[in-house]
């Protein structure tokens, strides 16, 4: 392994300890354990669906593009997963603090920070002044991640990356245009 690749782990192990370790607390712990389900399936999806079925005008046009964001970016995700098969840090470093039911596919890329991202990016381009609201709860998100034990560091930014670039196409004129 390189010098680079050796650096880059060792931090990325650095970091993800003090997100798991370092900020425990009791309310944490239910807080994290509530909030990383934003980033599932289920709730990703049904905010995509509510708005695109529910919404009016603008905002239905935004659930649509959340919606093909959300799609679309799960595709690089599942990819990334077969290709670099990276083994959860749970599973991997000893002393992790791990959650009920932990994942055992998988880590990089975060499909829970990519789903969030994807989902939200095309709501902040749309409405930037709900940025302030949806961004905090995105990389909360992602902290969780981090916090319950299921992710490097570096799976958290590669999914934030993926999801984001994936909401920003899907927001697009061209994207746009074609609906």
């Amino acid at each position: 392994m390189s010098k680079v690749a050796v650096w880059l782990q060792g931090h990325d192990q650095r970091m993800f300890f003090w997100f798991n370790r370092g900020m425990e607390h009791i309310l944490l712990n239910k807080f994290m354990n509530l909030i990383t389900h934003l980033g599932g399936a289920t709730a990703t999806i049904a905010i995509t669906l509510a708005l695109t079925l529910l919404g009016t005008d603008t905002w239905q046009q935004v659930g649509l593009q959340s919606l093909f964001a959300l799609a679309i970016s799960h595709i690089p995700a599942a990819i990334a997963k077969k290709a670099y098969p990276r083994k959860r840090p749970y599973l991997v470093l000893e002393g992790t603090k791990i959650c009920k039911h932990p994942l055992r596919d998988h880590s990089f890329p975060s499909g829970h920070t990519t789903a969030i991202f994807s989902t939200i990016t095309p709501i902040v381009v749309a409405f930037p002044v709900l940025a302030i609201i949806l961004l905090p709860i995105a990389f909360t998100v992602g902290i969780s991640r981090m916090y319950l034990g299921l992710h490097y560091p570096t799976d958290v930014i590669a999914g934030m990356i993926l999801g984001s670039t994936v909401g920003l196409l899907c927001s697009s004129h061209f994207f746009v245009s074609m609906f």
